[in-house]
C-alpha cells in the first residue's frame, strides 16, 4: 500500500488546488476530521481533504475526487459523505485513477493495485478490468462536466 508519506506531499496538495481543493494535513496522532471509513482513512468537509501521513493515497484521491465532481455548491455541503448516487461514485473512482497518473510516485497500475488490496469491488472482479472495460459510463459522466482538466 503506497502512503502520503511515501510520495511528495506537496505535489499532491497541488493537485488538489488545481481543482479549488485544499489538503489539510494531520497529525500522525491526531483523528481525521471527515473520514467516513474511520483513520486512517481521508476525510472531506467543504473544499478540505483532511490526511495524515499514514493515509493510503488511493483513499487521499478518491475523497478528492468525490469533491471535484461535485459542483461548488454541494461542496460547501460536504461533511464526511460526499456521495449521493452510484454514478457519482463511479465517476470518482475513475477519476481518481485518471489523476494517479499526475503524481510520478503513484500511477494508475499502483493505484488499481493498491484499491483491489484495500478492497475496493468491482462487476469484474479487480479495478483494472472494471477500468478497462466497464468503464464507459464513468468516463462518459465525467467528459459531460469536462473532467478531469485541469492539468
Amino acid at each position: 500500500m503506497l502512503y502520503l508519506a511515501d510520495i511528495d506531499i506537496d505535489r499532491a496538495a497541488a493537485l488538489l488546488a488545481g481543482y479549488g481543493l485544499h489538503l489539510a494535513l494531520v497529525a500522525d496522532d491526531l483523528p481525521i476530521p471527515g473520514s467516513y471509513w474511520g483513520d486512517p482513512e481521508a476525510g472531506v468537509i467543504g473544499s478540505t481533504v483532511h490526511a495524515r501521513r499514514d493515509t493510503p493515497v488511493h483513499s487521499l484521491l478518491h475523497e478528492a475526487c468525490h469533491l471535484i465532481v461535485l459542483p461548488p455548491e454541494r461542496r460547501a455541503a460536504v461533511h464526511t459523505d460526499a456521495t449521493d448516487s452510484v454514478a457519482e461514485e463511479d465517476a470518482t473512482c475513475c477519476l481518481q485513477i485518471l489523476l494517479a497518473d499526475r503524481l510520478p510516485e503513484v500511477g494508475r497500475d499502483r493505484l488499481m493495485a493498491d484499491m483491489d488490496a484495500w478492497g475496493y469491488s468491482f462487476r469484474l472482479g479487480s479495478t483494472r478490468a472494471w477500468f478497462e472495460h466497464d468503464a464507459e459510463d464513468a468516463r462518459a459522466w465525467l467528459a459531460a462536466r469536462r473532467l478531469p482538466p485541469p492539468a
